[in-house]
């Protein structure tokens, strides 16, 4: 029983270092799609890839925040040493990233062709795929963090 409420326990927490990950995530990324084509004109659209920048920025700043709460909150640590505990850790987050871009682009010319007006809030094209790519690759981190790097 302790077993199964540690467990669930440690999704919830899971879940909440994730939204706040992923609320630092889609934030910067607002505020770097924003401000970064003003600065440089290709990032809208660099050789088909649209926000690559912005997307790589806001995505560091999610995995450095989403490390920070996993340590701090989620996982217990693991029979791996800090440094290789953090080695592995940014591993899988360079493969998520990877990922999340590569589904960002997807979802952004083929899923969301426009945006989603909720009544109180007007959701970009932008957000939307960002949204979505960080839920979808949110499900393989937990596997992966759970399973390899703190696995205790």
């Amino acid at each position: 029983m302790r077993t199964l409420l540690l467990r669930q326990r440690q999704i919830l927490l899971f879940i909440i270092a994730g939204g706040l990950s992923a609320i630092v995530e889609i934030g910067s990324f607002k505020i770097f799609s924003v401000y970064l084509p003003q600065v440089l004109s290709g990032e809208t659209n660099f050789h088909g890839i649209h926000f690559p920048l912005s997307n790589v920025f806001s995505t560091t700043c999610g995995i450095i925040t989403n490390y920070f709460l996993s340590i701090w909150f989620v996982f217990e640590r693991g029979k791996h040493s800090k440094k290789k505990e953090f080695a592995y850790f940014m591993f899988v987050s360079f493969f998520s990233t990877i990922l999340s871009l590569a589904f960002f682009q997807i979802f952004f010319r083929f899923v969301f062709t426009d945006h989603l007006d909720a009544g109180f809030f007007v959701f970009s094209q932008e957000i939307l795929s960002k949204i979505s790519a960080i839920l979808l690759v949110s499900i393989l981190n937990y596997s992966v963090k759970k399973n390899v790097i703190f696995n205790g």
